[in-house]
């Protein structure tokens, strides 16, 4: 079977504009204390792939502009609306207020599996994830509404973190039935 791949003009791309007019997502994405530019960037491009609404970059995270995080997020910095924030719990307790429901992405006593959990599609959530090395600090997991692990079966259990936005965003996006707006 022959299957050409499709031309970038064949892709029916959106502009950074007409992204920021979609229906809203319900998600937000949040990097607490992400050390490279290049997992910034790469969770941008994926949280515009997968249509998340924000990101907020908190503490030691890199902000756009910034030629690491250019090089990674090819755009994306410009379709997906970001703020920084110096402290996570000032964006968690925000984000509570504007109805998020906040989850930490991490390994806790009491995680969610991400296979068995199934989100609302009424409600608004905010994914955390952590540090490289750290992950999400105790005092954000501890703030969060609950947090969700992603199962893993190898000998390592931790993901690269542009890997693990990836994974939950498609989780979330799909289970909660977005159409393409185009």
């Amino acid at each position: 079977m022959r299957d050409r791949k499709l031309l970038n003009d064949e892709l029916g791309r959106i502009t950074a504009e007409e992204y920021r007019a979609l229906r809203q997502s319900g998600l937000a994405v949040v990097l607490d204390n992400v050390r490279s530019a290049h997992n910034v960037g790469s969770a941008f491009r994926t949280s515009d792939a997968f249509h998340a609404d924000r990101m907020v970059l908190c503490g030691i995270c890199a902000t756009p502009p910034s030629a690491e995080i250019r090089k990674a997020a090819l755009g994306a910095e410009n379709s997906v609306p970001w703020e920084h924030f110096e402290n996570t719990l000032d964006a968690v307790g925000k984000l509570r207020e504007e109805g998020y429901v906040i989850a930490s992405v991490e390994q806790t006593e009491a995680a969610v599996g991400l296979g068995g959990f199934e989100p609302d599609p009424g409600r608004r959530y905010a994914l955390i994830f952590g540090n490289e090395v750290s992950g999400v600090a105790q005092d954000v997991v501890d703030a969060s509404d609950f947090s969700i692990e992603i199962p893993q079966f190898g000998i390592k259990h931790s993901l690269n973190v542009s890997v693990a936005v990836g994974v939950v965003l498609w989780h979330f996006i799909s289970r909660m039935h977005f159409p393409t707006e185009r």
